[in-house]
């Protein structure tokens, strides 16, 4: 006499318990064929390479954001963020777009409003319609008729606070003793 029903009912001879592994089918009897490569894997996601291969997040106009970005891909920004934003990629905020925090990125477009300052980046392009409220550092800039900036601006000067432009070769004095 059991303790316990059994809620499922005793297989049939003729059917598989619903755990039991289909058998496979036998092979032909013929010669056996070459065996095809497998099917390669997809190629992982690599971090940014100049652009190429990198994926861009969005943050969308009817967004509103708090908080911190930072990662290795590209940030689009359309809506409203407040917080650091921080990529090894490119950060692209769209007009009509607001961000309240510091900036680092390889290259920064800018057509919406900044109210922070840009701490490094390689390349800053200010477009028509853009707006910058902080302080900018950058390697090179480029500015579109209309815009505005109200900060102070370092451009053409690398990390180490050494200039861009191509450095004079060193020469040697004649008659040094």
């Amino acid at each position: 006499m059991a303790i316990w029903k059994d809620p499922t009912p005793a297989a049939k001879a003729n059917e598989p318990s619903r755990f039991d592994l289909a058998s496979p089918a036998p092979a032909p009897a013929a010669t056996p064929e070459p065996m095809a490569p497998a099917p390669a894997a997809p190629a992982p996601i690599r971090a940014v390479d100049n652009g190429a291969a990198a994926r861009e997040s969005v943050i969308a106009a009817d967004l509103t954001i708090e908080g911190k970005i930072e990662g290795s891909g590209h940030v689009r920004i359309a809506g409203k963020f407040k917080g650091d934003v921080k990529v090894q990629g490119n950060l692209t905020i769209e007009p009509g777009a607001k961000v309240s925090g510091g900036v680092a990125a390889n290259k920064v477009t800018l057509a919406g409003e900044l109210d922070g300052n840009i701490h490094s980046a390689q390349q800053v392009e200010l477009q028509q319609s853009g707006v910058i409220n902080g302080d900018l550092k950058a390697g090179t800039l480029t500015v579109a008729a209309g815009s505005r900036i109200r900060g102070h601006v370092e451009c053409g000067w690398d990390k180490d606070g050494k200039s861009v432009a191509a450095k004079p070769e060193k020469t040697e004095s004649a008659g040094a003793a």
